[in-house]
């Protein structure tokens, strides 16, 4: 039995169920008529998933109802899981990256000239604070001979 009293229509599909497994006539229904611990295993799913099949079908429901207040704090969640998973994955990059310049046994200067872009460029692609292109990434690896 739900927490918050949710229930599905004309759903094969239980409110008990995990979010992910929700149709989207579900997510309408927990969108427009759920209650805080609905819309926070909403949130858990977009959290963990900020591009996955939750935050789409979210997005979805949300464009379609409009829900007063709930509309603003779906979006929300979805914009910040979505920044945060963008923040680390850059970071996730910079460090692949210094740990590149690191086995090449080149400086940073004589890694940046090797794959062809400026030491200044290297240091904000080390840093986190600009991602570099594909092709770069494997220019990198090429140069620390991890191809």
């Amino acid at each position: 039995m739900t927490i918050s009293g949710l229930r599905f229509r004309n759903v094969d599909a239980s409110p008990d169920d995990p979010v992910d497994t929700w149709p989207f006539e579900g997510i309408l229904a927990a969108v427009e008529r759920g209650t805080l611990p609905d819309w926070r295993r909403l949130a858990a799913a977009i959290v963990a998933e900020p591009w996955g099949q939750v935050a789409h079908l979210v997005s979805e429901a949300i464009r379609l109802s409009r829900p007063y207040g709930t509309s603003t704090l779906l979006e929300s969640v979805i914009k910040n899981a979505r920044r945060a998973a963008a923040d680390a994955e850059r970071l996730q990059v910079a460090t692949e990256i210094r740990s590149l310049v690191e086995r090449s046994g080149l400086s940073s200067q004589d890694f940046a000239r090797h794959i062809g872009t400026s030491p200044s460029r290297l240091s904000t692609y080390m840093s986190g604070k600009v991602t570099p292109s594909a092709a770069l990434m494997i220019r990198m690896r090429r140069a620390a001979g991890t191809h």
